[in-house]
């Protein structure tokens, strides 16, 4: 299949577009900076001559048509993520008029499959213990989840397949996005203070995986992507356990801090750098809940979040993001983390040229002893030894063998594993990344820099 993609050079837009080239797929993305394209891709091992480039943006009517002519699927993962109040405007333009353009545009070029990615954050928050298919839109007034909530119901006017992916950790992320620019924030201890509650947390990996399965003639309207749903307390005992680091915390009612974050909003709209706590991350982590386990995820269970998490830490390490005496003995050198072999960072690979170091608010959490044996948050298994029997062409593997841009058959040998459950909490990258992001958890985010240390 032919499949266009927005968002194609942002973190699970990326991972996305790896899956389907080993599917067999041909791919075409909308880059608002083609020039961008290659350092994005060129660490998951994709050359610049397996896909098909076309300069534009989301909002741009006359770019969206030249992105579907021709294609036999579409994967909307562009939009804007952010909680900073002063880009509310943007907010609306990219996730919501974009969402529209694009839509219009596939169906005006008769498109057979669309898929948009969307966020858990959507359905919150919920009237049950637990969401998943069927569960009523959320009534969410933060300004990203409204905007993510419009994006979403204008996709079901055009028929499309809805993903709500969870927040997202992982390697190879073109340009440092939330839940990874927040784990190493936490590795580097500048996150004591956090919100209780919790959030689902998926690895990019197996979202991508989702995806391109979904061109694989996959039937269903609406997925949840794969992950575990973890407390801020289970999410920080899991990191301690991957890098045998102390990582000292206080934690406070998420509900009780949401005060402090609306007044952060309220001094964010005069300041003018980032203010490291922001309402919107929040409110996730007070109203975030688990998705059911019965949920569809097209048959990828997710890996332990231990693993997840011990390869995003060798990535950061190894990329340059983080220094390795911060990641403890989760690279080479500092002993194995709990239950994953300890790999070179470098084997993790590095990140693309240019990747900024950006700081971000509290991050998520999670008990590696819990999460790993698929006891965190309600029904939300992930059998280990499935996943670590993933055969060769599973999300997650090595690049290696990722057919070039014309042809290839359909990803022989990726067996649809049972699904599992498959919380999630928010999209993927942002637009202004090149593609959409998921919801975060924790307090808010800081400024932007290079130097890592």
């Amino acid at each position: 299949m032919f499949v266009a993609v927005t968002g194609g050079t942002g973190f699970l837009g990326a991972h996305t577009v790896r899956a389907l080239l080993r599917h067999g797929h041909r791919v075409r993305l909308l880059a608002r900076r083609p020039d961008r394209v290659a350092a994005a891709l060129a660490p998951l091992g994709i050359a610049p001559e397996q896909v098909d480039v076309v300069p534009g943006d989301v909002t741009d009517p006359a770019a969206a048509a030249r992105l579907v002519s021709g294609v036999d699927g579409l994967l909307h993962a562009a939009g804007v993520y952010t909680f900073d109040p002063r880009r509310r405007a943007e907010l609306r333009r990219v996730n919501e008029h974009g969402t529209e353009v694009v839509l219009a545009a596939a169906r005006a070029a008769g498109v057979a499959r669309i898929v948009h990615v969307s966020t858990v954050g959507t359905l919150y928050p919920a009237a049950a213990p637990s969401i998943g298919p069927g569960t009523p839109p959320g009534s969410s007034r933060e300004p990203y989840l409204a905007s993510k909530t419009a994006a979403e119901r204008i996709a079901g006017e055009y028929g499309a397949t809805i993903t709500r992916p969870p927040a997202l950790l992982g390697p190879h992320d073109p340009h440092l996005g939330d839940q990874n620019a927040r784990l190493r924030d936490l590795l580097r201890g500048l996150m004591p203070l956090w919100p209780t509650g919790g959030l689902p947390l998926g690895d990019v990996r197996d979202n991508a995986e989702l995806h391109a399965r979904l061109f694989d003639g996959v039937d269903g309207t609406e997925f949840f992507g794969p992950g575990t749903f973890v407390t801020t307390r289970e999410y920080l005992a899991a990191v301690r356990e991957v890098t045998g680091r102390r990582l000292p915390a206080a934690f406070f009612p998420a509900r009780a801090l949401t005060v402090a974050g609306r007044a952060a909003d309220v001094l964010q709209r005069c300041w003018p750098g980032r203010l490291p706590v922001q309402y919107g991350a929040i409110h996730v982590c007070a109203v975030a809940v688990p998705v059911e386990p019965a949920a569809p995820s097209a048959g990828v269970v997710a890996r332990p979040l231990a693993e997840t998490l011990a390869d995003t830490v060798r990535w950061l390490a190894g990329s340059g993001a983080l220094a390795p005496r911060r990641a403890g003995r989760a690279v080479a050198g500092f002993g194995a983390a709990a239950g994953v072999p300890a790999r070179p960072a470098a084997e993790v690979a590095a990140p693309a040229a240019g990747v900024a170091a950006q700081a971000i608010d509290l991050g998520v959490p999670a008990s590696v002893a819990e999460v790993s044996a698929q006891a965190a948050g309600p029904g939300v298994p992930a059998p280990a030894a499935e996943v670590s029997a993933r055969p060769a062409g599973v999300a997650g593997s090595a690049p290696a063998g990722v057919p070039a841009r014309p042809g290839a058959s359909a990803a022989a040998g990726v067996p649809a594993r049972q699904a599992d459950s498959v919380p999630g909490s928010a999209p993927h990258d942002r637009e202004a990344l090149s593609s959409t992001a998921p919801p975060a958890g924790p307090a808010g985010s800081g400024a932007t820099g290079k130097a890592l240390p």
